[in-house]
């Protein structure tokens, strides 16, 4: 099948992802494919368009973005990105159960889209608009995902995100080697366990918290250096966040609720996903 845009799905990663997507009976042939519905969400999400405004070669927007609405609500969008997580690891050699999570959060502006719901400032990076939470492994790609508005704290953002998904660590053998945490210096270890501990007891039998060291002004003079220096391992989550961007829908928040821009996030992953499984396949 020919694929007139970038952000088309070439033949195999539609045989990738096919499977995952729900399946309804069908009373008549539809108008429009999977395929095609999902290239048209691809397109939306890469080239930051309206909706009304998607080329007229591609199944109507109003199409379009009943799927995408359907799909998103459903937890479909979240679903087939652990399951492409997991098959990326798999391929790597990498086991279900990781020694090392990269934890991080990115302030971005919010447009005049935006709902009350998403607003919020950060005075630290003088940001009015949302955060991304990401929780990445060596791959670059996530094992979590959480937006909260740009006045919530790093620690809370953390928090409230493994909170969430605390079912992880919960089924995590004991006899496997601690997870290890890799955070910046915005985070303070003290309280993120003893916050952590009140949900889940055990946690820190399966997890240990550990500060990336930053490069400090004497050091960057003594190696010849200024400006931005690439930490060890921190560059992992910095790429993850640059790769994201690379979705012009999301080089800004134009999302009216957080729901909405935390399911543009998880495409962007599954997006990337794909092509990295499809290509490692080849």
């Amino acid at each position: 099948m020919l694929n007139p845009y970038s952000s088309s799905l070439t033949d195999k990663e539609w045989e990738i992802i096919e499977p995952l997507l729900p399946k309804k009976k069908q009373t008549r042939p539809p108008t429009w494919t999977k395929r095609q519905i999902l290239d048209g969400i691809l397109y939306q999400l890469k080239n930051g368009c309206n909706w009304r405004d998607m080329p007229r070669d591609l199944p109507p927007f109003s199409t379009v973005y009943r799927y995408y609405k359907e799909w998103k609500d459903t937890g479909t969008f979240t679903a087939i990105m652990e399951t492409l997580h997991s098959t990326a690891r798999e391929q790597s050699k990498k086991s279900k159960w990781t020694t090392l999570i990269i934890i991080d959060s990115q302030a971005v502006k919010n447009t005049c889209n935006a709902s009350i719901e998403s607003k919020g400032f950060c005075s630290y990076k003088a940001t009015n608009g949302i955060k991304r939470h990401l929780a990445v492994d060596t791959l670059g790609f996530p094992f979590f995902t959480y937006l909260t508005r740009a006045n919530v704290s790093d620690d809370q953002g953390l928090i409230e995100m493994l909170t969430i998904n605390i079912d992880y660590f919960k089924s995590k053998p004991d006899d496997i080697t601690l997870t290890t945490i890799l955070l910046d210096s915005g985070y303070h270890i003290e309280k993120l366990i003893q916050e952590l501990e009140k949900i889940y007891p055990e946690i820190m039998t399966k997890i240990r918290f550990e500060i990336s060291p930053k490069v400090s002004k004497q050091q960057k003079a003594e190696k010849g250096l200024s400006g931005f220096v690439v930490v060890p391992t921190r560059w992992v989550i910095e790429r993850s966040n640059a790769w994201v961007e690379r979705c012009k829908i999301l080089v800004k928040n134009f999302e009216r609720t957080l729901v909405n821009a935390t399911a543009k996030l998880n495409l962007c992953f599954i997006r990337l996903m794909l092509k990295r499984i499809a290509t490692h396949e080849i």
